[in-house]
């Protein structure tokens, strides 16, 4: 049905029959302008299966006028582009030269430069670039419980969650499996602070202020008490950890190992072309 449909878009628009070199037949082009034209089955291809006969018929001639309306404008501002034209043309060549370029220099990298960078030569990097890795955010581990204001043994939990004992981490763990709706453990990885203040029904409107004088958070609404504990902190403007950055370390290991590839290998390209007489010097 829709491929009937689209028999009656055969619009031609004839500015010029200018012939290309593999042009499709007559009976498959739609909309003609100049050496431009769209076929049904671009057409049908843009146009989604699950549509009634109607809607695909509205959808189609919404297809064929925008892409006929784009042609038209493209060939009228090239008429009318003047002086430009080469400036144009230029600009063209060269971003076309840009992108075969780019796209060859992705092909060799991904298969002569390993992403494998080892954790000595991650750590080695960190310590030789500290400044780089400078926090602009506050962390902090510790544990944060979600407990309904109605569960059970909330007495207790005050206790454990303060104490940081692994008796205590215990049977904070054993209580929370039965009664929290979240159990954040994070003793062991640092956190984003404001993440966690998401989830807190609590204003604060100076965190770093906050994380100097508190180490323990109890909040609560109508339905939920909130606990939260800090055995460790680190504020906006120090260094970062390593273990925090370290996806950031690799990353950037990486593409200095890309780019000093893609320079040796550029020079290996002048060196050969030169020795093999395929480019000349000109000094005088």
């Amino acid at each position: 049905m829709k491929q009937n449909l689209l028999w009656i878009l055969c619009i031609f628009l004839f500015f010029a029959c200018e012939k290309t070199g593999r042009e499709p037949l007559s009976e498959e082009i739609l909309v003609r302008i100049k050496d431009k034209f769209l076929t049904r089955e671009e057409v049908e291809k843009m146009i989604p299966a699950n549509l009634s006969s109607t809607d695909s018929l509205i959808r189609a001639e919404s297809i064929v006028k925008k892409w006929t309306i784009d042609a038209l404008m493209d060939e009228a501002a090239y008429q009318n582009v003047g002086d430009d034209k080469e400036e144009i043309d230029k600009l063209v060549d060269e971003y076309r030269r840009s992108l075969i370029r780019h796209r060859y220099q992705e092909r060799i990298i991904r298969d002569r430069v390993s992403a494998d960078i080892s954790e000595h030569d991650q750590m080695n990097y960190y310590e030789e670039n500290k400044q780089q890795f400078i926090l602009s955010q506050n962390l902090v581990k510790g544990l944060f419980l979600k407990v309904p204001v109605d569960a059970p043994g909330l007495e207790n939990v005050r206790k454990w969650y303060r104490s940081g004992t692994v008796e205590s981490l215990e049977k904070i763990e054993k209580y929370s499996i039965q009664n929290a709706i979240i159990y954040n453990y994070f003793y062991d990885y640092w956190v984003d602070f404001e993440e966690l203040r998401t989830k807190i029904p609590h204003r604060i409107s100076n965190p770093a202020q906050f994380l100097k004088v508190n180490d323990h958070l109890e909040v609560s609404d109508s339905t939920h008490v909130y606990f939260l504990n800090i055995s460790d902190k680190l504020l906006i403007g120090m260094q970062a950890p390593f273990d925090y950055v370290r996806s950031q370390v690799q990353n950037m290991l990486v593409n200095k190992r890309k780019i000093d590839y893609l320079r040796e290998f550029g020079e290996t390209l002048y060196r050969d072309a030169v020795k093999k007489g395929t480019i000349k010097i000109i000094t005088e």
